[in-house]
């Protein structure tokens, strides 16, 4: 596998069926952001998890589209054609880009559709500017709090979350990330998978943007911050600002053989939303489900997303 000639080679890609996608930089919280449209109609607005970027979506935008929605999934700060910064990976300011993002596509408001660490970040833009998001849809990922509970109290959790352990140490897990082509983006995206496998063509479109420089480093910062800030006073803040209960419809949808969140983690969020909430579980799926079976996926979403009175 060959090293990318370019960023924009590597992340402005087309996505199934030969559809016609705009690719665009817009401007929000002090950096530049990279995204993807299809549509027109009410903002959907799609995050990527780790080790990902917007390319992930590239079933669900044309769905959107010809649903009716204006679906925009965007890279994260410090992932595929975003700008990577030397600081702001911290949650709060995470999801004020998300946010940022929305004001910057001149729409009064959002649904909020994460998954994994976008999932995360979904979850707390919510919270942080419930003004901006009139709905939420989490994938493989529980409430905040949910997952600082987990990860401090449940043993097996822990030992699924082994790679955000490891990612404490400095410089290494970079190292390890980047070898080989990143190599290892490869067998987490397999591994991490149900029966469903990737192919191996977008397996290598995943490892080709994590070997853009400095993307590792980036990717990665969200999650040394997430641990080290268990116990420092700025995670004990945010884990207290998470309290406050999300007010909007939500959808939380999760793998039922998901290696790297247990269910039992992500069950239980709907304490934390005063809203409609609904839970579907996907049988046979694994932490990727909008990849894994992207049809059942995207049905289930938007069928969701135009239900006009959502019930728990």
């Amino acid at each position: 596998m060959t090293a990318p000639d370019s960023t924009a080679s590597v992340v402005r890609l087309d996505v199934p069926g030969d559809r016609e996608v705009t690719h665009r930089d817009v401007a929000a919280n002090g950096a530049r952001f990279h995204i993807a449209e299809m549509g027109d109609g009410p903002l959907v607005l799609l995050l990527h998890g780790f080790p990902q970027f917007w390319w992930t979506w590239r079933q669900q935008l044309p769905a959107l589209a010809d649903a009716g929605f204006r679906a925009v999934a965007m890279d994260l700060r410090g992932v595929g054609g975003s700008d990577r910064t030397p600081r702001g990976y911290d949650p709060a300011n995470l999801a004020l880009d998300v946010t940022g993002v929305i004001r910057s596509l001149g729409e009064p408001d959002a649904a909020l559709v994460g998954h994994d660490l976008g999932g995360y970040l979904a979850w707390t833009a919510a919270v942080m500017r419930p003004k901006l998001v009139r709905r939420l849809a989490v994938a493989s990922m529980p409430h905040p709090r949910r997952w600082r509970a987990a990860m401090l109290a449940d043993v097996r959790q822990s030992a699924r979350s082994s790679h955000i352990w490891s990612f404490q140490r400095p410089w290494l897990p970079e190292r390890r990330l980047t070898a080989d082509d990143a190599a290892l983006v490869g067998r987490m995206i397999r591994d991490w998978s149900g029966p469903q496998l990737p192919d191996d063509e977008a397996v290598e479109v995943y490892r080709r943007a994590m070997s853009i420089p400095s993307t590792a480093h980036c990717s990665i910062e969200p999650y040394r911050w997430m641990v080290r800030s268990l116990a420092r006073p700025d995670g004990i803040q945010f884990n207290r600002r998470m309290k406050l209960p999300v007010r909007v419809p939500t959808l939380h949808l999760h793998g039922s053989l998901d290696p790297v969140m247990r269910t039992r983690s992500a069950a239980g969020s709907g304490e934390y939303v005063e809203a409609p909430y609904r839970w579907r579980l996907f049988d046979g799926l694994g932490h990727f489900p909008h990849e894994e079976d992207p049809v059942a996926f995207s049905t289930e979403l938007i069928n969701w997303l135009k239900d006009p009175e959502p019930d728990r």
